[in-house]
This record gives structure tokens, C-alpha cells and sequence, in this order.
């Protein structure tokens, strides 16, 4: 029995099946998504999603479906299925599934009367290709196969409409034929592992509706474009071998090709397994630059998320180099101390000040790692000094080092923390000012970097840190802690303090240097765990707050109102793990690994296999935001290992004590 699989009760429910998503990405950027029947419910979702160099390198539907017919004794079956106005689905192709495995790839298995039909889909590892094999497990008469292409040629934020536009021309190659709809895009080329006949008829299918668009409140009704279909015969015990890619391929070596992708394959047959999975699909090389997506299917790159995913992508994975090849990926494209938030070159975003702090972080977790602390400053010296002194030189319009030392923020009209909804172009939490976590990470950068200054006797760096390390030290408490209240304020403006209680402040006790003493950090930790505390994560807003929304659902603005206003992100149970530790020490790691077993029920729920952006601050906790995301998968990776670790100390005392 394999460790995800779903059968036909599952899979014949709509209400079901249409909120379990696939998806699978390559090392190129490209990916492929839908859901678990193959019904697509987002403007996301396509078999072949990949970028387009020759347009704006971002990516682009090319193929949304493939609709698949079984065809015996001249009666057709349709396997495939689309929504249309109201609750029209046509065809209804999921009544014919039998089962859904992903142990090690997707496979659905058909049944329609007499005939098994297995399909069997992954999307290439290096190219930007999708591949599908058909096996023919069952048949009582001669049997054909038709498949019709639904192609997009558009942008995953766009939908398409039907135009005059489109090229209408094909052009015949090996065993397929190769489609190029508008000029400027890579071309679509289909191709088959034997011989297929093709039958040019060129229609629009109108009106196609995404569900998820339309409760996001965006527009949800597309026009695909089937420039005809494909027929070939299958045999029983056959498998045909489909290619779907933007370069031909010989079609002789589809089926060889095929089974070595499937070889490369982690299993998903455990929980951790299942997130190793997931943490490679986030890795990205743009030519000589190696990055991390942010989340699936709708993110791009984004600073802040780099380099708080970072450690938990790599390092988990026993994987520094590759850690290392990022840090130095962004260093790159650093500018006047800050790193790149949203976006590349020219269009590059550079003012989210603790996009610069989280990579002392990830820095710290990598020399902590690689035990490389006493030659780093060797090789990061220059980038640590540069952020640092952009910092304390006040020469960035939006940043000061206030006279006690502290980091103060604030660009009117501007979210400047990683609570970064707006709604009607206004921020939905401005968090101006002296913001806690910034300041929590700036103590951290700052006696990180005088540690590894001292390890290499920098004696002039230190003596010229050490008594700002000392001032935060006596103005973080002074300004941030009440004793009456016995938690963080989250963040301080024009002298009014802002007392919402938020899990921001639990970096204040889980990070590597800490400006407040074990007394005060237990007593944040309490009221944490008290409020803010839920299965999925921690909650952005104390449920009691006026504030509050417990449910993130509905339009654009409803669900930005409720990002930060209590919903619930996973990326957050890492850093109250860590407190735990920090805190507690080794006695925290049996709570650690409750915690880490309660998330597996998670891979089942959206993302298959993998864990969401976030989640309702309500109970169930429904799962939202994009299906796939690197800074949960990341974090649910740290806290496997301290689970681990926990379990392995268990196993020890077991077999002593029967020794």
C-alpha cells in the first residue's frame, strides 16, 4: 500500500478531489500542476507551465490539458473533464478512475467497462518537458487511444481568450507535430513513442471556468484553443510514451527517458520523505545563478523568503554547498547593503531592511553547520561590514539606528516587514517604527558578526560593535517588554506602542542571540503558546484582538485583510521549536516531535506532499494561499530533525534498558 494514494469514493467527489492539488517543478523554473482528477481550477494549473525567454522570462502556459478518449467498438469514453458555467462538467472523465497512486510518480488507473488504462505523468528534471506513459492493462477488444490538446500560450497571471490571432499552423515532426500559437514563444512539440496519426481541426473551447479564481475574486473564464487530435492504436500489456516539450526529442528514446526520470524520483513513501521531495522542487537555476521560489504555483523569487528558507531547504538535506552557492547568489545582487526583496535587475525591489538580516541568519546557520565560523570572516567580512554599515550611517531614507541603538523603519504607505498585505493600495498592518522583529534580528546580525570578527582577531570591528551591541541590550527590554503584561509589544511608532499580541516577538527567543533574559523569554513563550499556538503554526493575531480574522476566504481584499490578522503560517513552528529549545533544552524535544507528528496529516490536505503558505486561524484550520511554500516546507524540515533526534534519544534508553 503506498504512503499517499486516494480510491474512487475520494475521487468521484468533486467537493473533494477539486481541492487536493498536484505539482511537480524542475531545476529550469518550469512546472507543472492541476488537480488529483486532472480538472484544472486555477489559472495556474497546466501540464506544461514554463518560462519564456524571448517574452519576459516568466512563465507561461503552453499546454493546459491533454484530454484523453478510449475508443472500442466505436463507442468513445472521454476521460477528460472540465468545469463550465454553473456546475456543468463536460466531460465527466474522473467517473472512470479506479485509484490515484504517487508512489513514485502520479498514476491514475481508468476503468472503463473492459478496459484498464493506467496514465503515468512526471515533468523532466533538466528540460522543460512533460511526459506522460499510457499502459494498456486490460482490454477485451481492439483498442484506440485520441488525444486532444488544449494549448494557452499565455501568461500564468493572464487568461486567454479567443482571437484572430493565433497561428493556426503546424509543422509535422518525428511522431508528433509542433504548434507555436503566437510569435515570440518557444513551440510546443508533441510527440509520441510509435507512430500516431494527426487530424488537423482547429476550434475554440469557450468559457472554461476556473473555480479558485472566481472565489478569489479574479477573473475565471478562459478560451483554450485544440488545433485537432492525436489517434494512435495500444495493445494489451502495451505502454505508449508521450512527450510534451518545447525542443523535439527522437521519439525512439521516449520510453528509456521515461523510465530514468522515474528513477530519480525520491519516494514519497513517508512523511519526510515527502518533504525532502518538496524542499527540491523550491531549488531554481536562472544560468549561473541558483535562487529558491518562494511558493507554487503563483511566487516568484523573494528575498526575505530566500534566506529564511534557506537553511531548512539545504542544510536539512546535508546539503552546504548548495546553501553556500545561494548565499553567494544573492551577494550578487546586493546594493548599498540591501538585497533584492521582489523581482531582478532593473525592476528589482531593494527596501525591505530585514531581507539583509535574515542573511546573517542563514549565514550564522551555515557556519554553525560547517563549523566554519573561525574563517568566515575571511570570506564574508566586506558583505557583513557593508550591511552593517549602511545601517548605522543612516543613510538610507527609511532606516535610522535610533540613539538607543535600535532600528527604526517607516515609509508611509509602505509594508516594510514580511506582513506585507495591502488592500486599496494601503498596508492592512503598517507596522511602522521600531518593529520587533527587525530589532531582534539586528541584535542577532550585530553579535554574529563580532563573534566571527573576534575569531579573527578584527580587534577594530569588535571595539567598534561591542557598545552598540551593549545599548541594545539595555534599550530592546526597556522598550518592547512589560512586566505586567508579560510579552513583547510588537512594534512602537511616534511614542504609541502597538500590544497585539503576535508571534513576531517569538524571534526575540529563538534566534542564536537573544536581548532579553530566560525569564522574559519564558514568559513570551507562555503567552505564544497560549494565543497564538494552533496545529498549523502560529496565528499572525491573538484570537481575543478586535482585529481578528479567523478565516481567510473570500475576494482579493477579504483574504488580504485576514493574512495578517490571524491567520496561521507554518514558517513560524520552526522559530517556536527553537524557542522551545532555547529555552528548555533537550526536556522540549518530546513537545517538539508531538508537534512535527501532528503536521503529517498535511500532505493529504492541499498540496499533496508538500505544505501550504498558510492556514485559517479557526478551527479546522483549513489550508490556504499557494499549495506548495518554501519557508513552511523549510521549517517543517528543521523540526523533523529535532523530532528525530528525539526519537533516536527514546531508542537508546529502550535498548538499555532491555540490555
Amino acid at each position: 500500500m503506498s504512503y499517499i494514494q486516494f480510491d474512487k469514493l475520494k475521487l468521484v467527489n468533486l467537493e473533494y478531489a477539486l481541492n487536493k492539488e498536484l505539482l511537480r517543478t524542475n531545476r529550469g523554473g518550469a512546472f507543472s500542476s492541476t488537480t488529483i482528477i486532472g480538472c484544472n481550477t486555477r489559472k495556474y494549473h497546466g501540464l506544461l507551465i514554463c518560462p519564456q525567454p524571448y517574452l519576459d522570462n516568466e512563465n507561461h502556459i503552453l499546454l493546459s490539458t491533454l484530454d484523453e478518449t478510449v475508443i472500442q467498438r466505436e463507442a468513445d469514453f472521454n476521460l477528460g473533464i472540465h468545469k463550465y458555467q454553473g456546475s456543468h462538467y463536460n466531460p465527466k472523465g474522473h467517473k472512470y478512475i479506479k485509484d490515484l497512486n504517487l508512489e513514485p510518480i502520479p498514476k491514475i488507473t481508468y476503468r472503463v467497462g473492459g478496459v484498464i488504462l493506467t496514465k503515468e505523468t512526471l515533468l523532466t528534471h533538466e528540460e522543460d518537458r512533460t511526459m506522460l506513459r499510457y499502459t494498456l492493462v486490460e482490454a477485451t477488444s481492439p483498442t484506440k487511444l485520441r488525444f486532444r490538446p488544449f494549448l494557452a500560450f499565455r501568461n500564468t497571471h493572464a487568461l486567454s481568450k479567443a482571437n484572430m490571432y493565433v497561428n493556426k499552423q503546424y509543422e509535422p515532426v518525428a511522431n508528433g507535430v509542433s504548434f507555436r500559437m503566437y510569435n515570440g514563444y518557444t513551440p510546443l512539440v508533441i510527440q509520441f513513442s510509435k507512430s500516431v496519426d494527426y487530424i488537423h481541426v482547429p476550434d475554440w473551447y469557450y468559457n472554461i471556468e476556473y473555480i479558485e479564481e472566481m472565489e478569489r475574486g479574479y477573473e475565471f473564464q478562459e478560451d483554450l484553443y485544440v488545433p485537432g487530435y492525436f489517434e494512435v492504436d495500444i495493445k494489451k500489456g502495451e505502454s505508449i510514451v508521450i512527450s510534451a516539450g518545447t525542443e523535439e526529442i527522437t521519439p525512439g528514446t521516449l520510453i528509456r527517458r521515461f523510465n530514468k526520470e522515474v528513477k530519480q524520483r525520491i519516494p514519497r513513501n513517508s512523511f519526510e520523505n515527502c518533504l525532502f521531495n518538496s524542499a527540491q522542487q523550491f531549488i531554481m537555476k536562472k544560468g549561473k545563478r541558483i535562487e529558491i521560489v518562494a511558493g507554487f504555483p503563483w511566487y516568484d523569487r523573494r528575498g526575505r523568503d530566500v534566506f529564511m528558507a534557506l537553511p531548512g531547504l539545504t542544510l536539512t538535506l546535508d546539503e552546504p554547498k548548495l546553501c553556500k552557492q545561494i548565499l553567494d547568489s544573492m551577494i550578487q545582487e546586493m546594493n548599498n547593503g540591501l538585497f533584492p526583496n521582489v523581482g531582478y535587475g532593473k525592476k528589482a525591489l531593494f527596501n525591505a531592511p530585514d531581507v539583509s538580516l535574515w542573511f546573517f541568519w542563514a549565514l550564522q546557520e551555515y557556519a554553525t553547520y560547517t563549523k566554519s565560523k573561525g574563517v568566515l570572516w575571511r570570506d564574508y567580512n566586506g558583505v557583513i561590514s557593508d550591511i552593517l554599515e549602511t545601517f548605522i550611517s543612516n543613510k538610507l531614507h527609511h532606516v535610522k539606528v535610533a540613539d538607543n541603538a535600535l532600528l527604526y523603519v517607516k515609509e508611509n504607505g509602505t509594508a516594510l516587514t514580511w506582513m506585507d498585505a495591502y488592500v486599496e493600495g494601503k498596508p492592512v498592518v503598517p507596522r511602522y517604527g521600531f518593529a520587533v522583529e527587525i530589532n531582534a534580528l539586528w541584535y542577532n546580525a550585530v553579535c554574529f558578526a563580532i563573534e566571527v570578527a573576534e575569531l579573527a582577531n578584527d580587534t577594530a570591528f569588535v571595539n567598534a560593535w561591542k557598545e552598540i551591541k551593549e545599548q541594545i541590550e539595555i534599550s530592546f527590554p526597556v522598550l518592547f517588554y512589560d512586566a505586567s503584561k508579560k510579552y513583547l509589544a510588537d512594534c512602537i511608532d511616534d511614542g504609541v506602542t502597538d500590544w497585539s499580541i503576535r508571534p513576531n516577538q517569538i524571534l526575540a527567543v529563538s534566534l542564536p542571540y537573544s536581548p532579553i533574559n530566560n525569564d522574559i523569554k519564558a514568559e513570551v513563550l507562555e503567552v505564544v503558546r497560549k494565543k497564538l499556538l494552533t496545529p498549523r503554526g502560529l496565528r499572525t493575531l491573538a484570537p481575543m484582538d478586535n482585529n481578528y480574522k479567523g478565516v481567510y476566504e473570500g475576494n482579493v481584499a477579504a483574504r488580504e485583510t485576514a493574512a495578517f490578522q490571524g491567520a496561521v503560517y507554518p514558517w513560524l513552528l520552526g522559530h517556536y521549536c527553537q524557542a522551545l529549545l532555547n529555552v528548555y533544552g533537550q526536556s522540549a524535544l518530546e513537545k517538539i516531535a508531538d508537534i512535527y507528528d501532528e503536521f503529517e496529516e498535511v500532505m493529504w490536505e492541499h498540496g499533496i506532499g508538500s505544505v501550504s503558505e498558510l492556514y485559517d486561524g479557526d478551527p479546522p484550520h483549513r489550508p490556504n494561499g499557494d499549495i506548495s511554500h518554501a519557508t513552511s516546507v523549510a521549517e517543517l524540515l528543521r523540526i523533523s530533525k529535532w523530532a528525530i533526534q528525539f526519537k533516536k534519544n527514546t531508542t537508546n534508553k529502550t535498548d538499555k534498558v532491555k540490555a
